[in-house]
C-alpha cells in the first residue's frame, strides 16, 4: 500500500463529505493504493455516523471511534498503530489542510529520501494577535531548544516513513512535538514544504489558550527524556552534588569564622540556612536520580533500541527495524 492518510477530528460532521471526496479524487488521479483512517475524538455531534456512510462508499476509508475526547496526540497515536501505508499522511479534517498536497509529499519521501516532511503554512488566515503570534514564538522557542529547524512544527499536515511512525508515541500534547521525537529516536532527515492554508469552511477552532501552557510543559518532557530518560542519575545527581557542594562550602566557611571569631554566631547569620537549605536539596536531588535509576534499569524497555542494520550469519548487510532486548 502507497499512503495512509490519518486524520484526527472531532465535531466536523460537515467538512468530513468534502474531505473524503478531496482525498478519494487526489488519489485516483495520481494512481495511489490508500487507505484514510479517521478518528474520531469524541465527537458529540453526527461525526461517526458520517464516517460509517463513507465507509460504506469506499472500502479505502476506515474508522475509530473514542469513547470520551482524549485529544489530538491520542487520536494520531491509535493512528499510527493502525496505518499500514509505506508513506504515512496527516492532515487536520477542518478542510484547512489541503489533500492536494498529498502527491508532493509522497514524492519528497520517497524520491528525496525524507524520513518526515512537516508542511509550512507560510500564509495564514488565522488572527495574527491570538494564533499567527504565539505560533512564531512557540516555533522560535522549540527551534532553539531542540535544534529542529523548522517554521511550521505545529502544522498538522505532515507526511513520515512509515518506520517513523512505528517508532515513536506520542501522548498528552506531545503531537506538536512529534519532528522533535523523530529526531531523538534517530531520523535525522527532516525535511519542510511550502503548504496551501486555506480559510475555515465549518465550524471553529478546537483549541484554547492552555495549549501553550501544556505545550512548554510537554516540550520540558521531551528534552529531558530524550537526553536524560535511560540516565536520570547525570541530571539529578549532577544537579544534586553540584547544590551540595555549594551548602557546604558555606558550611565549612561559617565554621572557619565561627573558630577564628569565637564572637560569631553561626546560628543567627542568613548565611547558615542558606548554606543548610543547599545541602538539604542537594541531597534530595542526588536520592531522586539515584530512585530514578533504580526505576530505569528495573523497567521492561530499558535496554530497547531501535536497530537499522545487521550482519547476518552470512556477513549480509540486513535492514530493518527491531528491537533488542
Amino acid at each position: 500500500m502507497n499512503i495512509s492518510v490519518i486524520v484526527p477530528l472531532k465535531n466536523e460532521e460537515e467538512s468530513l463529505p468534502e474531505l473524503a471526496a478531496w482525498i478519494e479524487r487526489v488519489m485516483d488521479t495520481h494512481r495511489f493504493t490508500y487507505e484514510v483512517w479517521m478518528v474520531d475524538d469524541g465527537s458529540t455531534d453526527d461525526s461517526w455516523n458520517v464516517i460509517l456512510q463513507l465507509a460504506a462508499q469506499n472500502p479505502n476509508i476506515k474508522g475509530i471511534k473514542f469513547q470520551r475526547n482524549y485529544g489530538k496526540s491520542a487520536a494520531l497515536n491509535e493512528g499510527f498503530n493502525a496505518a499500514q501505508g509505506d508513506v504515512v499522511i496527516t492532515m487536520d479534517a477542518d478542510l484547512q489542510d489541503s489533500p492536494d498536497e498529498i502527491p508532493e509529499l509522497y514524492r519528497m519521501i520517497v524520491e528525496d529520501g525524507y524520513d518526515l516532511v512537516s508542511g509550512w503554512k507560510k500564509k495564514r488566515y488565522d488572527n495574527a494577535l491570538t494564533k499567527n503570534l504565539p505560533s512564531k514564538l512557540y516555533n522560535y522557542t522549540t527551534t532553539r531548544m531542540s535544534g529542529v529547524k523548522l517554521h511550521d512544527m505545529n502544522c498538522g499536515l505532515k507526511a513520515y516513513r512509515k518506520k517513523v511512525i512505528k517508532s515513536i508515541e506520542v501522548y498528552g500534547e506531545m503531537h506538536r512535538y512529534i519532528p522533535v521525537i523523530a529526531k531523538w529516536n534517530g531520523f535525522r532527515k527532516i525535511g519542510e514544504k511550502v503548504v496551501e492554508h486555506r480559510p475555515r469552511k465549518y465550524g471553529v477552532s478546537k483549541f484554547g489558550l492552555e495549549r501553550f501552557i501544556n505545550g512548554f510543559l510537554d516540550l520540558a518532557t521531551i528534552m529531558f527524556i530524550g537526553k536524560f530518560g535511560k540516565r536520570p542519575m547525570h541530571l539529578f545527581g549532577a544537579l544534586g552534588v553540584l547544590s551540595f557542594f555549594v551548602g557546604f562550602v558555606i558550611a565549612a566557611y561559617l565554621a572557619i569564622a565561627k573558630i577564628l571569631f569565637d564572637k560569631v554566631n553561626m546560628t543567627d547569620r542568613p548565611l547558615f540556612y542558606l548554606g543548610l537549605l543547599c545541602m538539604i536539596i542537594g541531597s534530595q536531588l542526588f536520592l531522586t536520580g539515584f530512585i530514578g535509576e533504580l526505576v530505569t534499569r528495573n523497567a521492561p524497555e530499558r535496554n530497547a533500541y531501535l536497530v537499522e542494520e545487521r550482519m547476518d550469519l552470512t556477513n549480509e548487510t540486513v535492514n530493518y527495524k527491531s528491537k533488542v532486548h
